[in-house]
């Protein structure tokens, strides 16, 4: 079974930019200890007559039918606006072209 150490979590902590006081790193590496224990239990499972999985649940996505339908017309549309700028919606500047 894979064991871990302090410097190995002081390792993996560099890696990932991270900076953790002695209590922290003493604190994961007894918590990264529990779960390679633990990952190590499930290792010992007969998984043999299980089949691969890649989902538990069913995978399809849910989609509308492509339908060719008329589009709004513009000049109804454009009727509500509350500004208008050579036939499309007019909308206050955000950015500046100086």
């Amino acid at each position: 079974m894979a064991t871990i150490t302090t410097d190995g979590v002081s390792h993996v902590a560099n890696l990932a930019r991270l900076e953790f006081n002695e209590e922290e790193t003493e604190d994961f590496t007894e918590q990264l200890s529990r779960i390679l224990e633990y990952i190590g239990k499930l290792n010992e499972l007969d998984t043999d007559d299980v089949p691969l999985t890649s989902h538990i649940h069913l995978q399809y996505n849910i989609t509308k039918a492509d339908v060719v339908k008329t589009s709004l017309n513009r000049n109804a549309v454009l009727a509500n606006a509350p500004e208008v700028e050579e036939g499309y919606f007019g909308v206050p500047r955000v950015i500046d072209t100086a």
